[in-house]
């Protein structure tokens, strides 16, 4: 088998969206002839844990985990949080207004913790890692990110070994929704695009998650890019054959719901629908899974649509498998910033596996969008598409009640974490 160095700094017990991509990769790697060694961290700070992610780590494997140092705990006392609070990602805000050292950090964040607080990490990472592969030879290098720090390793790596090099990107670097929000001054900002660029001109390969992604990243460095989706798997969705939908008309959302993903229009028609008809408000159930801000909570409660609220900060991942399975219909919203079209969350192909009807709020004419019409499992409609969200859900009640809301998707499978692999191995395979 041919050797390859993963670099992540999410792995188990990470929990999170961040993690499922590189630990179902890993995964199944070693069918397509391919032997994973992974380089992470043995102190991380992670927004959540998931020790249940540890049964899909390959037996045997070679895990290299070295301490980090990161500014978190400085970040903390500074703006007087406890030691054990854990860091939102993405700007979530659970408090109604930052504070002014809160916006301090943020502005000192941005402008000095270039790519990204694991900066500290990069050196020692060099340095450990080129000593290991003198003894421990392998045949490529890979990087996910964010955080894009894991790039800037494997630069260095890939050009003092002469090592080939897949870059993957997750997100977004400079064309992330939250960029804007890093209070950047022009020579940061310029510091950020100029390491971007080093990156996708250096590495051998660059890997991402959607079309319009690549169509992006091509307008900041003219390459080619590979297009690798996110997926689901097979082995997580088989749940008990008694597992049946929710007796309430439930409306689930799994994952963060930052402020840019707040959907006020639903909110509205959900308001509106519990006003005229009282078997709708009798039978309506909103969930929410995961994280969200407080402008989210702030929305809810001002459309009246508290007492209708089931809300868990955050569940093991094979629980919410069986969550969206459960659930009559699977929301998708996808944030409302300049790079939504180009916007797959890796939730939506479990949404996709999970069989149930998924509502999209989000452009219509998107990446998400684009799939959801090809597989015939939902609609997508525009963020303030009123009238539209109005009559699926009124369809999707109906249904609801005569005991028929189902769907009969089409070509979902070939998002399956399995077939996804076989992808990436084929690119591997062509530089290794």
């Amino acid at each position: 088998m041919k050797k390859i160095l993963i670099l992540t700094y999410y792995w188990p017990p990470s929990g999170g969206a961040g993690v499922q991509r590189w630990l179902k990769f890993v995964k199944y790697l070693r069918q397509y002839g391919f032997e994973p060694v992974i380089y992470t961290t043995e102190n991380p700070e992670y927004p959540e844990y998931d020790e249940t992610l540890y049964k899909d780590i390959p037996p045997d494997i070679t895990i290299l985990r070295t301490h980090i140092w990161e500014p978190y705990d400085i970040y903390k006392k500074f703006t007087g949080q406890k030691k054990h609070v854990k860091i939102n990602a993405g700007f979530l805000s659970e408090n109604k207004k930052k504070s002014f050292l809160e916006n301090i950090s943020v502005w000192i964040r941005g402008n000095f913790f270039i790519p990204d607080a694991r900066k500290f990490w990069i050196k020692p990472s060099v340095k450990y890692l080129k000593k290991y592969l003198e003894m421990h030879p392998v045949d490529t290098i890979v990087s996910t990110g964010p955080p894009h720090s894991m790039h800037l390793i494997a630069m260095q790596l890939a050009k003092s070994l002469s090592l080939p090099w897949l870059a993957d990107f997750r997100d977004p670097w400079t064309n992330i929704d939250f960029y804007k929000d890093l209070k950047l001054t022009s020579f940061a900002d310029k510091k950020h695009k100029n390491l971007e660029k080093q990156v996708l001109k250096n590495a051998n390969v660059v890997t991402v998650i959607s079309p319009t992604m690549a169509e992006e990243m091509y307008t900041i460095f003219p390459r080619k890019y590979d297009v690798i989706t996110n997926g689901f798997d097979y082995e997580d969705c088989i749940l008990p054959a008694e597992t049946k939908p929710d007796k309430k008309f439930s409306i689930a959302h799994i994952g963060t719901m930052v402020k840019t993903r707040n959907p006020h229009t639903l909110w509205k028609v959900l308001s509106s629908l519990i006003m005229e008809n009282q078997d709708f408000a009798n039978d309506l159930e909103i969930k929410l899974v995961g994280k969200a801000d407080f402008s989210v909570l702030d929305a809810i409660n001002e459309n009246g649509l508290r007492k209708y609220l089931s809300k868990i900060d955050y569940m093991p991942h094979d629980e919410v498998i069986r969550v969206q399975q459960q659930s009559q219909v699977l929301l998708l919203v996808i944030n409302n910033t300049p790079n939504a079209v180009s916007i797959l969350t890796g939730k939506f192909f479990e949404y996709l596996a999970a069989r149930r009807p998924i509502i999209c709020i989000g452009p219509s004419n998107g990446d998400a969008a684009k799939i959801l019409n090809e597989t015939k499992a939902g609609y997508a409609l525009d963020y303030e598409n009123y009238d539209g969200l109005k009559a699926i859900i009124e369809q999707y009640y109906q249904l609801y009640k005569r005991g028929n809301l189902k769907t009969n998707n089409i070509g979902y499978e070939r998002f399956s974490r399995k077939m996804l692999t076989q992808k990436l191995a084929g690119i591997l395979q062509s530089i290794s």
